[in-house]
């Protein structure tokens, strides 16, 4: 009998294959597991910690080897995760303590967990899973377990979380689709996954228990629709889809080397938002970036005991900046702090973080930590183009502040006989209304501006966007958002700078065209969404797109806005 589940799609693509399930009862190994001394089980740890390490790296070479640098870069961050000293040290001395090597590496990877779990931000959530997986790889390799054998045949891949590593070191032909219970677009086993283009659903922790291995499956990863062992009719219905899915694949192809130009010859640039520097490569080459409009560089300063120096800074902003070959790399400095702490910024406990000691707040508080990433990133400048853009400004007083330092930056640099160059560029996030209403002033001082929408519009309309009693009222298209951004805009154009935008709005199609028509220099966004995007603007004139900005600029209601939006541009995109 077929059953009907839905979880979330992530990865786009319809998949019809066998089920393989990969879930291990650890639990129930672990209770089999026999403990020696508490000696004896701190060099288990201490031995389980290198094999996989060793294995991690010959995982790294292999990949690297195929050419596939995106899950290699994967995989080094695994490597690196479980030769973190901090992780081992609180593993071999929860091993003295419990006396079992397996329930320490458990117990000291659920701690490192728990501190990415507590969170706002979607990408370092998901840092926990990726500390879990290597936690859970390390028991195995005590337990003396092994990976999954998924046979010859193309299958679909089900677990409550699938370890990257596994998904990495299976041919592309014989992995069908992904289920995971848990995980987001950010999760590494997503990102892997839709590195190879792999039709993916998450979110079905609870169902999961409905499907069993060799199971027939039919998954849509833009639904979230599943359905297990469906009927002949069914099948013959979504083999239809996955025509036409292959028909769309070999369009957004196509538009890889286009530009983002609309018919009438306006061009508007579409770049990635990433997290480290081993994104970059993917994006340009797999879904045509122009360069990088939002380099989160907060993630070289997570899951360490210090800060990074600046040569480990420089080498990653150096990697990002020569892989954009030509286009701009946007570097954000330090954005941490509220919800995201560190343990060595000693940040007190605040009433409302959002609002506190964070981002530039910090840098300029903290010289020690925010001069090595000046220093490095005005270093990789030599390399490509590079541009610094500062988090949460709302005074004029912390550009100039941040000017001075990067004097004293350079003097630095001469002293050390060290290459920087003189044209990295100098912007702000516009993410706060104070900003946004600045921007005129700011716009003098300045090389640039990038509309951080997810803040602005929080802030802008006093809605927590993670607040399910509140979230309904989160909307880019409310009016007083788009005066905001249009005003924006504006101030760039008037003063000779340009304006780009980094917030989640940008990879909305038809925002895409309002934004076009207000005069938007660049749109930065997930790479996966910019075919999307591109095919939108590619189909309309720049003179529509002013028209309807005209008219959506007049109307009071977002819901009127949206309606308008999607009749007047929605069949536009279906023709393709």
């Amino acid at each position: 009998m077929s059953v009907k589940l839905r979880g979330k799609g992530v990865i786009a693509g319809i998949a019809i294959a066998k089920a393989i399930t990969l879930e291990q009862d650890l639990d129930k190994y672990i209770n089999l597991y026999t403990p020696g001394n508490a000696e004896a089980e701190i060099s288990k740890v201490k031995k389980a910690i290198n094999e996989v390490a060793d294995m991690l790296a010959e995982n790294v070479k292999n990949l690297k080897s195929k050419g596939m640098a995106e899950q290699a870069g994967i995989m080094e961050a695994h490597r690196i995760m479980v030769q973190d000293p901090m992780l081992e040290d609180n593993a071999v001395g929860k091993a003295g303590e419990l006396k079992s090597a397996p329930k320490a590496v458990l117990a000291a990877s659920e701690e490192s967990a728990a501190i990415f779990e507590n969170m706002d931000d979607a990408y370092f959530r998901e840092r926990a899973v990726d500390i879990r997986d290597v936690g859970k790889r390390v028991v195995r390799q005590i337990l003396g377990l092994k990976g999954p054998d998924v046979g010859n045949e193309p299958v679909i891949l089900c677990g409550h979380e699938i370890e990257p590593s596994v998904i990495a070191n299976i041919p592309t032909e014989q992995i069908a689709g992904v289920l995971l219970g848990q995980g987001s677009t950010t999760c590494h086993a997503v990102i892997i996954a839709k590195a190879r283009a792999i039709p993916t659903v998450v979110g079905l922790e609870v169902n999961l228990k409905d499907i069993k291995n060799g199971d027939r499956l039919i998954i849509n990863g833009e639904t979230g629709e599943v359905y297990v062992n469906p009927t002949d009719e069914l099948i013959k219905s979504f083999n239809e889809h996955i025509k036409e899915q292959n028909r769309l694949k070999q369009h957004y192809a196509e538009l890889t080397s286009l530009p983002a130009e609309t018919t009438d010859g306006h061009k508007v640039m579409l770049v990635a938002n990433i997290s480290t520097h081993l994104d970059v490569e993917a994006a340009v080459t797999n879904f045509g970036a122009e360069g990088v409009g939002l380099f989160r560089s907060e993630f070289l300063f997570m899951g360490r005991s210090e800060a990074p120096d600046e040569e480990t800074q420089f080498q990653a902003y150096k990697d990002a900046v020569e892989k954009c070959k030509g286009h701009l790399c946007v570097i954000r400095t330090m954005d941490i702090g509220g919800d995201k702490p560190l343990p060595y910024l000693n940040i007190p406990k605040e009433e409302n973080p959002f609002l506190g000691w964070r981002a530039l707040r910090i840098c300029l508080a903290r010289r020690d930590i925010f001069m090595p990433q000046v220093k490095a990133i005005l270093r990789a400048g030599v390399y490509g183009k590079a541009a610094m853009m500062l988090p949460m400004v709302i005074r004029l007083s912390e550009v100039d502040k941040v000017k001075e330092i990067i004097k004293e930056a350079k003097g630095l640099l001469s002293q050390e006989n060290k290459a920087y160059s003189d044209n990295v560029q100098l912007g702000i996030m516009v993410e706060t209304p104070a900003a946004a209403v600045m921007t005129p002033i700011f716009a003098k001082h300045v090389d640039f501006f990038s509309i951080g929408t997810n803040d602005l519009i929080q802030y802008t309309l006093a809605v927590d966007r993670v607040n399910s009693n509140v979230s309904y009222l989160y909307d880019p298209f409310n009016p007083g958002v788009l005066a905001l951004i249009k005003r924006t805009i504006d101030s760039a154009n008037k003063n000779k700078i340009w304006a780009g935008m980094c917030g989640e709005m940008a990879s909305d199609p038809y925002a895409a065209i309002i934004l076009m028509a207000m005069g938007i220099t660049e749109l930065s966004m997930s790479a996966p969404s910019i075919p999307r995007v591109k095919e939108l603007i590619r189909s309309v004139s720049i003179a529509d797109a002013k028209k309807a900005m005209n008219k959506v600029m007049e109307m009071e209601h977002a819901s009127d806005i949206k309606e308008y939006l999607h009749e007047k541009f929605g069949n536009i995109s279906s023709k393709k």
